[in-house]
């Protein structure tokens, strides 16, 4: 669309092209001296003699007079120095007003950083004045509308702040004017000024501030603007001069706010070839009268809320613009329904982009009639059905994007085998299957292929090794179980991105060839870690089996640029990471997790100032260094599952303010908490479990905001893109809820957890923690803690509570009756007493829940009667329990004293019973002597 609306003056550069070539066939014609000692205070050219053969001066092939500098940059070294690079510094010399026949001036692209001059409203000869992009401040001079011979300027690109464009009605030639990215916000004249020229062809105020007018006034729109550019501004609807502009063949309203319909008034501008909507909130239904513009070549109302049946437009644009339209571009609205027959009727169409939307069916067959095609996007739809033979048809097709569609069925050779000029393949994300001949060679030569999710396999695709020009491959999870090719990586081709991820690819990488982005998780590679090139930014080799220490790659490896991400966990790497990390800086994303590292944290990795650390589950050990405190950017930090010892350093809270997540699970750490902790308000994931830590709770817990106020849910997501491709992976954590450890990605930014179980704290529950109502786990397990449970605590919004095995006494707060988000809650091994409250929370858990303690009702089968339970129980139940054992053993002794005394009393003192008891035990010895000894009888 853009280079639709600069291209109106083609003769400009034709004029240039000519100048340039009378200057070379005039070689015999001399500069002027004055004309040439003004150049050389302007700045310094290396070469003496003839200025007119200087780079940049075009001189008049008779006079000899200089009449055009072009001192745009970059400019070649060997023909010119300023200060060491090719760009111009500094105030411009006013010799220049020595160069009197000066009619071009192009000083665009350069470094100047100071105001515009105001002689040069002097030049009175110039008809073209080009100071774009030179990195000019201020004002712009009002003497500039003194050069009545101008006709083409360009100011664009600069941090200009005028107060007024009043001087615009000076420049009476002008027909070209730019000045894009100036604050015109004080300029309220622009409208008139501009609109009113007589003579202005092509305008562009984009990027300008521009809002609507409070105070619309009447303009007398000129019948001579052609190009109209006011992109990017804060628009909320089109301002109403512009309807008024019955000439215009361009508009570009791009990157506004505009709201609402779209308005019907463009049916006045009858000659329009050129409209540009985009990236804006315009909603509802295309109108009937944009489909009335019957010269409509472009149309572009991509990114904006527009829910119409696709079907519709289509048909619509039929009836208009048939024959002329060549380009349509309405990807990222609402739209719906089928693609229809008559999308192959546009003859001219070069551009289709439908992209992000809910189109539905298959891809009509018709499509293979666009002969003039170039360009297709319907990705991210819900398109079904088979990828069309008659692609194959499509011989000027450039770029092709299905991706992200439920396209499935088997795709041939026959798909492709007339496009010749195919760049960009793009499907990925689909359930298609290609299982083309071993010996077969692609007739294009793609730059992007991007077939993520096809069924390539299970041999690598050899029609590969035939893309020369390959920079960017994504065939992740294509079912692909073999070797990787040597062939891959030593193509002729430089890649800039490769993707070959989730397959089943084995053997052993010794160098990647690839400049910025690699991902090779979730395969079979083993051996040591690859070689990379010196300018690779992100490097991912999860999940696989590469083995050996870090050395070679970290220590030995030539950076050119800053590697951002390195993501090794889930291998057998092993020895300890290495202490060179220090040309390893602009790293903000680093995971060793689950490998088999040992040692201390290096010193040098706590000075890389990263995003993102975890060492997680490796068996590294000692006191965390003091250098990690530099990384004040952290928001994950996670060491847990190691053997690190000490205390809990301070400066964690003091120092890494940014932290969000904060894993030291099982580990050795010892002491207190430090109070600093408090002091990390962004802290939404708190996990100190499984140490030796001891001390009380900190009551200013509090202060940490995050998880007491709600915030936007965040999706912890970690991205990387390059000219060609952007990608994200989410971040992971492993956190210890209800009972058992779970690992959060996708849903990680809707966990607030803490959790200190498994320690030796000591002291009550402070209240202070109830005040956390937006936490929604909280484990306090395992640990010393007496006292009542806080009522605070049934504040909160819990869905997991455990605080089992400790020493809590007293009843279950009331209040607790009101979690009603709970999933989870533990409260065995305490020695609290009373009911259980009632909810319909707490009585959905089992009785495992409250065991040892003294509960009672639902759902435990106690019943709590209003005696049952002694005024003293509160007490630990203490002397109750002692109650009950005094009186058992005092009921044992008295029935002993009872039986014993009942028997032996009368045979001591009354002779008659003594004797007959003695007889009658005699008489039963000799019974039992007398069976005993005749035993045969």
């Amino acid at each position: 669309m853009k280079s639709v609306t600069i291209t109106l003056f083609p003769f400009l550069l034709v004029i240039v092209a000519i100048c340039f070539s009378f200057c070379d066939a005039t070689s015999d014609v001399l500069c002027i001296e004055s004309e040439r000692k003004a150049l050389l205070k302007l700045s310094s050219w290396v070469e003496d003699g003839d200025c007119c053969k200087w780079l940049g001066v075009v001189c008049h092939n008779t006079t000899g007079h200089i009449n055009q500098l072009h001192l745009a940059a970059p400019l070649s070294v060997p023909h010119f120095d300023a200060s060491n690079n090719s760009t111009l510094r500094g105030k411009i010399n006013s010799s220049l007003l020595e160069l009197k026949h000066l009619s071009s001036l192009d000083l665009s692209n350069n470094n100047f950083r100071s105001n515009i001059p105001k002689f040069l409203g002097m030049l009175g000869s110039l008809t073209y004045l080009n100071l774009s992009h030179a990195q000019f401040q201020g004002g712009i001079p009002h003497n500039l509308g003194n050069l009545s011979k101008l006709q083409y300027l360009d100011l664009g690109g600069n941090d200009l702040k005028p107060r007024s464009l009043q001087w615009v009605s000076g420049l009476s030639s002008l027909q070209y004017l730019d000045l894009s990215d100036a604050d015109l916000r004080k300029a309220t004249d622009w409208l008139q000024v501009t609109f009113e020229h007589s003579s202005l062809l092509e305008l562009h105020l984009s990027a300008c501030s521009l809002e609507d007018d409070p105070f619309p006034i009447s303009v007398n729109s000129t019948k001579s603007l052609v190009i109209l550019d006011l992109s990017e501004n804060n628009f909320s609807s089109v301002p109403m001069s512009i309807f008024f502009l019955h000439g215009l063949v361009s508009i570009d309203l791009s990157g506004n706010s505009l709201e609402g319909p779209i308005p019907d008034y463009f049916r006045n501008i009858s000659f329009l070839e050129v409209l540009d909507l985009s990236r804006n909130s315009l909603n509802s239904s295309t109108p009937n009268s944009l489909f009335s513009l019957s010269h409509l070549q472009f149309l572009n109302l991509s990114s904006n809320e527009i829910d119409q049946d696709i079907s519709e437009i289509l048909l619509s644009l039929s009836r208009c613009c048939l024959d002329c339209l060549e380009s349509l571009d309405m990807a990222h609205n609402h739209l719906f329904g089928h693609l229809i027959d008559q999308l192959g009727h546009f003859k001219n169409l070069a551009h289709l982009s439908l992209a992000g939307n809910n189109i539905s069916g298959p891809i009509p067959l018709s499509i293979g009639e666009l002969s003039s095609l170039k360009f297709f996007d319907v990705s991210e739809n819900q398109l079904n059905g088979n990828f069309p033979l008659c692609f194959g048809q499509l011989e000027s097709l450039e770029t092709v994007n299905l991706g992200f569609n439920l396209l499935e069925g088997v795709v041939s050779e026959t798909h492709f085998s007339n496009l010749t000029r195919l760049t960009t393949l793009e499907a990925s994300q689909n359930r298609l299957r290609f299982e083309p001949k071993s010996s077969w060679i692609p007739p294009f030569q793609c730059r992007i292929i991007k077939l993520s999710q096809w069924h390539l396999g299970p041999k690598f695709p050899r029609w590969l090794k035939f893309q020369k020009n390959l920079s960017v491959l994504d065939i992740s999870e294509a079912g692909i179980s073999d070797i990787l090719p040597t062939w891959l990586l030593n193509l002729s081709t430089q890649f800039e991105y490769v993707n070959l991820s989730c397959n089943q690819l084995t053997g052993g990488i010794s160098y990647l060839h690839v400049r910025e982005i690699v991902d090779l998780r979730s395969n079979r590679f083993t051996g040591p870690l690859p070689r990379v090139f010196p300018t690779l930014q992100h490097l991912i080799l999860s999940n696989n089996s590469f083995s050996g220490p870090l050395f070679e790659l970290v220590c030995n490896s030539l950076r050119e640029g800053p590697m951002e991400c390195l993501a090794i966990e889930r291998n057998l790497l092993s020895g300890e990471i290495p202490d060179c990390w220090n040309h390893w800086r602009g790293l903000g994303y680093l995971n060793l997790e689950d490998n088999n590292l040992t040692g201390k944290i290096p010193p040098s990795l706590g000075r890389l100032n990263l995003l993102v650390l975890s060492l997680r589950n490796n068996g590294m050990f000692g006191e965390l260094p003091s250098t990690l405190q530099l990384s004040t950017s952290l928001i994950m930090l996670d060491l847990s599952d190691n053997h690190f010892s000490g205390s809990v350093p301070a400066w964690i809270g003091d120092k890494l303010s940014k932290l969000e997540m904060l894993s030291l699970r099982s580990n050795n750490f010892n002491g207190h908490i430090p109070q600093k902790i408090c002091q990390l308000q962004s802290l939404r994931i708190l996990d100190l479990g499984d140490n030796n830590i001891s001390g009380a709770i900190p009551k200013c817990f509090s202060n940490l905001s995050a998880m007491a106020n709600k915030g936007n849910q965040k999706s912890y997501m970690f991205q990387w893109s390059s000219i060609s491709t952007n990608n994200f992976f989410y971040l992971r954590a492993f956190l210890v809820m209800k009972g058992r450890q779970y690992v959060y990605s996708t849903t990680l930014g809707l966990v607030t957890s803490m959790c200190l179980s498994t320690n030796r704290l000591i002291g009550e529950i402070p209240k202070e923690l109830g005040s956390l109502v937006e936490l929604r786990s909280l484990n306090l397990s395992r640990n010393l803690l007496i006292g009542n449970i806080p009522d605070e605590i049934g504040n909160m919004k819990l869905e997991s509570l455990d605080l089992s095995m400790n020493q809590l006494n007293g009843e279950i707060p009331s209040s607790f009756s009101n979690l009603n988000f709970l999933n989870c809650f533990n409260v065995s091994y305490n020695n609290l007493t009373g009911r259980i409250p009632t909810s319909t929370q707490l009585q959905s858990f089992e009785n495992l829940s409250y065991m040892s303690n003294h509960l009672c009702g639902p759902p435990l089968s106690k019943d709590c009667s209003t005696n049952s339970t002694p005024t003293d129980v509160a007490n630990n139940g203490s002397r109750s329990e002692g109650s009950n054992v005094y009186w058992l053993y005092v009921s044992i002794v008295i029935g002993f004293v009872m039986g014993f005394w009942g028997v032996v009393a009368p045979l001591f003192f009354i002779r008659s019973w003594r004797n007959a008891y003695y007889q009658k035990l005699d008489h039963v010895g000799r019974k039992l002597y007398m069976s005993w000894a005749t035993p045969g009888r």
